[in-house]
C-alpha cells in the first residue's frame, strides 16, 4: 500500500474514532443533564400527592400518576441510549472464545431469576468455540435469551432452544427459538430501530434497545443477528459469528 493511501486511512480512522468519542461524550451529557429535572418532577409529583392526596379529586391524582410514571420512562429511554453508546465504545479484545459455557451462564442466570416460572431451557450438549470477545459476546447472548423469556411470559409452559445451525467455514450459527407471543411480520422494520417496540408498554416491559444494542455488538465482532416470527407465534433469532480461524 502507498504511503499516501495509508495517510488518509488512518487519518479516516482516526475521525471515526473522533466522532465515536463525542457521541459517546454527548448521550452522557445529555443523560447527566436530565437527571436531575426528572429526579425533581418525579420527587415533587409525590409530594403533591403526600401533602395534598386527600384534597385532590381521583382524576387529578392520575394526572400526578402519569406524571411520575412518563418521567421514570424517560428515565428508562436515557439508560437505553446509554447502554447502545456503550456497546459502540467498549474495549474490544477478539480472542477463541468457548461458546456453550457463556450460553449456559446466561441461562442458569434467567432461569434463578424466573424460578417460579415453567421454562424448558433445551441447550445442546456441544457448541464450537467462535472468535469473539467473551464479553460483549455474553452480553449480546443476555439481551436475545432475555427477550425469549420475556415475550413467553403469557405461556403457561415456556420452551427455549438454542442450536447450532451449523459450525463450518467462516461462520458459526446459532438458533435461539422459543414458543412466545412472537410479533407481527408486517411491522420487520421496526425490529432494529432505537426505541423500536412492537408490543404495547402494558404488555411487555422495556424500552426497545434490545435488539439494535445486540446487532451493534456482534457487528462489532464481525457477526451479525437475523430475527423472524410467524402468525402464529414464536420467534426465532439466528447469531451469526466468525468461526475461530485455522492457522
Amino acid at each position: 500500500m502507498d504511503e499516501p493511501k495509508e495517510r488518509r486511512i488512518a487519518a479516516l480512522e482516526a475521525e471515526l474514532a473522533s466522532v465515536r468519542t463525542e457521541m459517546q461524550q454527548l448521550v452522557q451529557t445529555v443523560s447527566h443533564d436530565l437527571r436531575a429535572p426528572l429526579r425533581h418532577i418525579v420527587s415533587f409529583a409525590r409530594l403533591v400527592e403526600e401533602d395534598a392526596g386527600e384534597q385532590l379529586s381521583p382524576e387529578v391524582l392520575g394526572f400526578l400518576s402519569t406524571i411520575t410514571d412518563s418521567a421514570n420512562h424517560l428515565g428508562a429511554l436515557l439508560d437505553g441510549l446509554l447502554v447502545l453508546s456503550r456497546a459502540g465504545t467498549a474495549p474490544l479484545q477478539l480472542e477463541p472464545t468457548p461458546t456453550l459455557p457463556l450460553v449456559k451462564e446466561v441461562c442458569a442466570a434467567l432461569a434463578q431469576q424466573h424460578a417460579q416460572r415453567s421454562i424448558d431451557w433445551q441447550l445442546p450438549s456441544v457448541l464450537p468455540d467462535v472468535w469473539a470477545d467473551g464479553v460483549l459476546l455474553r452480553q449480546a447472548l443476555n439481551h436475545v435469551l432475555g427477550n425469549a423469556v420475556k415475550f413467553t411470559t403469557p405461556r403457561a409452559h415456556a420452551v427455549i432452544a438454542v442450536s447450532l445451525l451449523g459450525g463450518e467455514g467462516a461462520n458459526t450459527v446459532l438458533e435461539i427459538a422459543d414458543n412466545g407471543v412472537g410479533y407481527n411480520p408486517a411491522h420487520q422494520d421496526k425490529l432494529f430501530r432505537v426505541f423500536g417496540r412492537l408490543h404495547g408498554p402494558r404488555d411487555f416491559e422495556g424500552v426497545g434497545v434490545g435488539l439494535v444494542t445486540t446487532r451493534k455488538l456482534l457487528q462489532r465482532m464481525g457477526g451479525m443477528v437475523d430475527c423472524e416470527s410467524g402468525p402464529s407465534g414464536g420467534c426465532r433469532v439466528v447469531i451469526r459469528l466468525p468461526s475461530v480461524p485455522f492457522h
